[in-house]
């Protein structure tokens, strides 16, 4: 199925997805099905949060059974499933969203979440209740919580101390190859290079490129601390997941189960969120006892360039307006 599927049929197949799932309790023998598909391995965070602690927070009247590794959906299918009544769960991006809903792109640009608390503070705020609804109605799916992922920094071979986007002048900056990475780029005050990630480590050990951008774990479990010099900590992007359920499922739950639902997703999305920002914290001593250089530049000065670059974009074509001025408040 197309990712371009009309929302018409969505609402259609949304519709229907509650026709079949009325009831679902009452034909399961004793238990709610709550199936999860998820291309994560076992081992990630997000999955060791749903299995510790969602799972047993509602085994007493659901049945949870996460599928990794895509064995069950292949990534970007997991939401049309849910639409369709196939599938119960899964952990969603706001990219996938924004196929379906464009004005989920303001969360995939730069400098909108300032740290994991400010994730947090902007999905249970009322201004997110519009996006909330219109998936609801128009994909039949709920988004009961945010997953925190991490903070995308720059990691570069050179000497020279980065304080500002002037400062990056210049400097080739990997970035990956579409065209939101590599704007991303050039709002940073970079010159992006587009290449593929299993390139990188010879590009920085050879000269071909001046740094990359990523996650302080992946800095680590990719080596490239072996071929660099030094951590800016941009924090250009928060990246995040959403804990996603179907509708129907959800409507067909008690008052008292879905209270359950809701507080057990809380608590696997914060039980992940501290796993989380504690490995970042770790991951900085470590960088610094290999040698590398980690500090903070002028974040006030990275974050006015690169959301006035996007608001002058076509990017923000599709965001409610005022709605980048009322996060920033938050």
């Amino acid at each position: 199925m197309s990712i371009k599927l009309a929302r018409r049929t969505l609402l259609a197949t949304a519709a229907a997805a509650v026709a079949m799932s009325f009831g679902t309790a009452s034909f399961a023998a004793d238990k709610i099905k709550l199936r999860l598909s998820s291309v994560s391995s076992d081992t990630d965070q997000r999955a060791v949060a749903l299995i510790e602690k969602f799972g047993p927070a509602v085994s007493e009247f659901a049945e949870f059974e996460p599928h990794w590794n895509g064995t069950l959906f292949k990534q970007g299918t997991e939401l049309e499933a849910i639409a369709r009544g196939n599938l119960d769960m899964s952990i969603t991006s706001a990219q996938e969203l924004a196929v379906f809903f464009p004005e989920f792109s303001i969360f995939t640009a730069g400098y909108v979440h300032r740290d994991a608390a400010h994730q947090v503070a902007v999905f249970n705020d009322p201004l997110m209740d519009p996006f909330k609804k219109k998936v609801e109605d128009e994909l039949g799916v709920k988004l009961l919580s945010i997953m925190y992922l991490g903070r995308r920094q720059v990691n570069l071979r050179t000497d020279q101390e980065v304080k500002t986007p002037e400062d990056l002048a210049g400097v080739n900056l990997r970035m990956p190859g579409t065209d939101a990475w590599q704007f991303l780029g050039k709002a940073l005050g970079a010159n992006p290079t587009p290449m593929a990630f299993t390139e990188v480590y010879t590009a920085l050990q050879t000269g071909s490129v001046d740094g990359q951008d990523n996650p302080l774990p992946t800095v680590v479990d990719a080596k490239f601390y072996e071929v660099t010099k030094q951590i800016i900590l941009t924090s250009h992007l928060v990246d995040l997941n959403y804990i996603a359920l179907s509708k129907a499922v959800w409507d067909d739950m008690t008052p008292e189960q879905q209270a359950a639902v809701q507080a057990a997703a809380d608590e696997a999305a914060e039980f992940g969120r501290q796993n989380q920002l504690q490995k970042e914290q770790d991951l900085v001593s470590f960088l610094q006892e290999q040698g590398l250089k980690v500090y903070e530049p002028d974040l006030d000065a990275f974050r006015a360039r690169v959301q006035g670059m996007y608001l002058e974009s076509d990017f923000a074509k599709d965001w409610p307006e005022g709605l980048l001025e009322k996060i920033n408040a938050l």
